[in-house]
């Protein structure tokens, strides 16, 4: 068991290893996860951006004028905390928040606490917010203690979530997800791709896994499809007070199970990129999925979430605890 900092791209990072699992952490940028390795197998279970690690301080400041560019044109995929706003831009009480908020692409403070863990802060400007999140492997697994503190006179709404991206070497069509039952899929309203396709049809709610289809009479949600499928995003719901998701690859044996407090984050998004877009920001380079514990929806940001009830509320001063856990599967390899 070891924990040891180095760097990527010039950003500070850590990295947390035992003999099963290794965790590397930007927190020099969002604390993002950008390695998640299967050791037995040395297989990264994370989707890395192929647009790679970068520095937002090597990003110009044209770029950065942009809120959505702000986040693309750093994001490295993997696994990224996401604070006040989720998905697009948004205006909040005269704030104006970016593409997933700020949390993701500012440095943190760390301290590594012992060989198993390291504690992490930030301080969001455009809202008065302070993250506190310890980092501990444990057992082969991850786990992530934190707390959100409001530091204002008054009480605030936001969004907060976990925004989780598997992809290729491991993330093939067949690969599979496992969910409780009962579980609920609300489409997203109108199709995130600017042709207008998508793999499933407006309205619902749907029962998971198998929802009424666009170009098929269903769609099985559960199942990882082909290439060039079109892209999509849902939201999904009904999950008891431990959330759990199972993400694997019946052919490797390799996979996830993420567990989370759903009473702090009750939906998860399901968010589909499989080649389809083949105009910025991807160009046709990713096959990824993100399966993603929010405390709200949809992806048009905090605004439109305080709108249908599900932003997160904070009283004035007030502080909100949340543990994520993140085991690997147990299949032999």
């Amino acid at each position: 068991m070891s924990v040891y900092e180095t760097a990527l791209a010039g950003l500070p990072a850590v990295t947390l290893e035992d003999e099963r699992l290794r965790v590397t952490v930007l927190a020099g940028k969002g604390t993002d996860v950008v390695e998640l390795t299967d050791k037995r197998r040395e297989l990264d279970l994370t989707w890395r951006s192929p647009t790679g690690i970068r520095n937002p301080a090597a990003i110009s400041a044209g770029a950065g004028a942009d809120d959505v560019a702000a986040f693309l044109d750093t994001y490295p995929g993997g696994w990224q905390e996401v604070l006040p706003n989720g998905g697009a831009p948004s205006v909040y009480r005269g704030a104006t928040l970016p593409q997933h908020g700020e949390v993701a692409t500012v440095p943190w403070t760390y301290e590594v606490i012992d060989e198993h863990a390291v504690r992490f802060t930030v301080t969001t400007r455009r809202l008065p917010l302070r993250l506190l999140k310890v980092l501990r492997l444990r057992d082969g697994g991850l786990e992530i203690d934190e707390e959100v503190a409001n530091e204002a006179l008054v009480p605030l709404e936001v969004m907060w979530g976990h925004h989780i991206t598997f992809g290729e070497p491991f993330l093939r069509p067949g690969a599979t997800i496992r969910l409780p039952e009962r579980v609920m899929v609300i489409p997203h309203p109108a199709a995130i791709h600017p042709s207008g396709q998508r793999r499933v049809a407006p309205g619902g709610p749907y029962r998971w896994p198998v929802v009424p289809g666009t170009d098929l009479d269903t769609v099985d949600l559960s199942v990882v499809p082909e290439p060039g499928t079109p892209s999509d995003i849902v939201y999904l719901t009904g999950f008891e007070d431990i959330g759990w998701y199972e993400v694997a690859d019946p052919r490797s044996g390799a996979g996830l199970r993420v567990e989370w407090d759903a009473t702090v984050l009750p939906y998860l998004w399901l968010w589909q990129e499989f080649g389809a877009t083949t105009d910025y920001p991807w160009w046709g380079r990713a096959y990824v999925i993100g399966l993603e514990p929010f405390s709200s929806y949809p992806t048009d940001g905090l605004a439109a979430a305080v709108a249908n009830g599900t932003a997160l509320r904070l009283p004035a001063g007030g502080r909100r605890r949340l543990r994520l856990w993140a085991r690997l599967l147990e299949e032999e390899v």
